[in-house]
C-alpha cells in the first residue's frame, strides 16, 4: 500500500464522519483483520459489532459537533500505514492515529484512537490541512 492511498482513506474517514454516513463508515472498517477503536473517554473496543455500534451512536447523535482535521502524516510499517493527524472540534483538539491495511485490494481502517492534545501544532500548510 502506498502512503497516498492511506492518506486518501484517512480523508475518506473524516468525510464519512462529517457527513454522518454510517453505511460508508461500516464499509471503511476492516472485516478480515482484527480491529481496535478507542474514542476519547471510552474503553477499548475490539469487536467489530461494538466498534460499529459506537460509530452508529456517534453519527446518529444530533448534538455531535462537526470536525476539521489537519497535519495528516503517514508512517509505513510493513504492510500497514499509520496516519497521525489532529482533530479540531469546537472546543478542543485531539491527536489521532488511524491505521490502514489492505483487504482484497481495498484499503481498510483497522485502528482508530483519539485523545486530547493540550499543545497542538499549527496546521503546516494548505496541502496538509483538510477542512470538511
Amino acid at each position: 500500500m502506498k502512503t497516498e492511498q492511506a492518506l486518501f482513506a484517512n480523508d475518506t474517514f473524516y468525510l464519512t464522519f462529517t457527513s454522518k454516513n454510517f453505511e460508508a463508515m461500516d464499509r471503511l472498517w476492516a472485516i478480515e483483520h482484527p480491529i481496535l477503536c478507542i474514542h476519547p473517554g471510552w474503553p477499548a473496543l475490539t469487536e467489530r459489532k461494538d466498534v460499529m455500534e459506537s460509530w452508529k451512536r456517534i453519527l446518529e447523535n444530533p448534538g455531535q459537533p462537526g470536525m476539521d482535521f489537519y497535519n495528516a502524516s503517514a508512517l509505513v510499517v510493513g504492510n500497514i500505514v499509520i496516519v497521525t493527524c489532529y482533530e479540531e472540534l469546537s472546543d478542543s483538539i485531539m491527536v489521532a492515529t488511524n491505521a490502514f491495511i489492505e483487504e482484497r485490494g481495498e484499503i481498510k481502517l483497522f485502528h482508530h484512537q483519539a485523545g486530547p492534545c493540550t499543545q497542538p501544532p499549527r496546521p503546516i500548510s494548505a496541502q496538509t490541512n483538510v477542512t470538511l
